[in-house]
């Protein structure tokens, strides 16, 4: 009989390993640091693609994601220096002018004036439940977007969970405003 219980066990463990890789595999890769195939650039950074990332430390624009998502959740790791203003704009609905205005801005931005919208918010919607500072280190974004439920997990810690209905799809676009900005993996997956 313990024979049968280990071997139910086992088969149990197995079956959750298995649906967790499919899970994983579900996950597109946007940026794999070899190409900028899935991006167009708006604005004037000087976006340059070298060493497995994308790095921009002049000028103001972004990478904007040639295809449109509605309820998705993207992973993007970064790295930015302390002066540096960037973010992850989800669901642009102006494909030639981006602002926190026409798109959900989850910021990066350390030295943000007014702190309320600073690093792990998402300015104009959400302040950060944790206040957290992303300069010079590599940080991971985890942001989910379900119809008007939107989270943000930077590092493994939940920053915003608020509901708004502003956007409902558009592109994400990857914003270099000052100081350097460096992306090495950014993957989606639909929902």
């Amino acid at each position: 009989m313990r024979f049968a219980l280990g071997l139910a066990a086992a088969l149990v463990v197995t079956v959750g390993a298995g649906a967790q890789q499919a899970k994983q595999a579900a996950w597109t890769a946007l940026f794999d640091g070899k190409s900028l195939d899935a991006w167009t650039t708006v604005g004037n950074a000087n976006w340059k693609l070298a060493n497995g990332i994308v790095e921009a430390n002049t000028g103001n624009g972004f990478l904007l994601s040639k295809n449109a998502y509605a309820n998705f959740e993207v992973r993007a790791e970064f790295w930015v220096d302390e002066p540096a203003n960037s973010g992850i704009f989800l669901r642009c609905s102006n494909l030639t002018e981006i602002t926190q205005d026409n798109a959900y801005e989850v910021n990066v931005y350390d030295k943000r004036p007014d702190q309320t919208y600073a690093t792990g918010a998402i300015v104009g919607v959400s302040k950060s439940n944790q206040p957290m500072l992303a300069a010079g280190k590599w940080n991971t974004y985890e942001i989910r977007a379900q119809g008007t439920h939107l989270e943000v997990t930077l590092n493994g810690v939940k920053t915003v969970d608020v509901q708004d209905s502003k956007f409902a799809r558009g592109p994400i676009a990857l914003q270099a405003a000052a100081g350097t900005v460096r992306f090495r993996l950014v993957q989606i997956r639909p929902l």
